[in-house]
């Protein structure tokens, strides 16, 4: 592999890098402030290596099958992993990527330079600012909209409350999904936050995780998925949780309910940050 460029100084103060991955030869890693961010296979895109983002990986799989181009909008960009998986899988998809740090977005450019074929937009700034900017035609026409946001390791408050999820619900086709990437630990404070707010807004809600972060006893990461088509009645659903990582629990229905149990909407003057993650949760030998 060629010299990866050096690191950069994001705006807001904290450190990105991208390092070879010791294990598995042609593979990056995308660290921010010492936190995993993204990986990336460069020899083979369609490999995952995230548990989270297996799990999305096998949501995209399962929704549309077949190798079908999509249309997704990914907020978020990280190394691009998910827009790179697409692009392996379902080449012709159509792509927008809003990231805010628009040195990440060199760095990763520089590091691993996406697919030159690919139909694969990035635009620069903060997500809720973007969305106003984006062009009429997209609205009512994402297949796919991946919510991925983090400073660090943290996702910020403006972009889990409510009102943020309002302006992104327009994008959506009729039949079209929002996948949300969240993180929490002990009690899921932020987590059950979550699940209310985007109960309150789509028809059908669905969370996915490991058992012992579904039962708050360990910091982790919880897929949702909400759409106004009715998940419960989708046969891909138990193919979801089989198809692992393993173990897995989904939460839909009663189950998901629960989980949003006493637990009132986020609006913009209630949000706060998730949870900052243990330091040694991601310490390297």
């Amino acid at each position: 592999m060629t010299q990866l460029p050096a690191a950069v100084t994001l705006s807001s103060g904290l450190r990105a890098e991208v390092e070879e991955d010791r294990w598995v030869p042609g593979a990056v890693q995308l660290l921010v402030d010492g936190t995993p961010q993204s990986h990336v296979n460069l020899g083979d895109p369609s490999e995952l290596f995230f548990e989270y983002i297996r799990r999305i990986g096998h949501v995209i799989d399962l929704f549309r099958p077949g190798g079908n181009p999509v249309s997704a909008l990914h907020l978020g960009g990280g190394a691009f992993t998910l827009p790179r998986y697409i692009e392996a899988t379902r080449p012709g998809s159509r792509q927008q990527v809003i990231e805010l740090e628009g040195a990440l977005v060199d760095l990763v450019r520089e590091a691993a330079p996406l697919p030159k074929r690919a139909s694969i937009r990035v635009r620069r700034g903060d997500a809720r600012e973007v969305l106003g900017r984006l062009p009429d035609g997209m609205r009512g026409a994402m297949d796919l909209v991946v919510v991925d946001i983090f400073a660090g390791a943290r996702t910020p408050a403006h972009v889990s409350s409510t009102e943020f999820y309002s302006l992104l619900r327009p994008f959506l086709a009729p039949d079209g999904l929002i996948v949300v990437n969240a993180a929490d630990g002990a009690g899921l404070p932020f987590v059950r936050g979550q699940a209310a707010t985007l109960a309150s807004l789509f028809a059908s809600t669905a969370a996915v995780a490991e058992p012992q972060v579904l039962k708050g006893r360990r910091f982790g990461n919880v897929v949702f998925i909400a759409s106004d088509t009715d998940l419960e009645s989708l046969d891909w659903l138990p193919r979801l949780l089989a198809g692992g990582p393993h173990p897995a629990r989904m939460l839909v229905g009663r189950e998901f309910d629960d989980l949003a149990r006493g637990t009132s909407p986020v609006t913009d003057e209630t949000a706060v940050d998730s949870p900052e993650p243990a330091r040694t949760l991601f310490e390297r030998n």
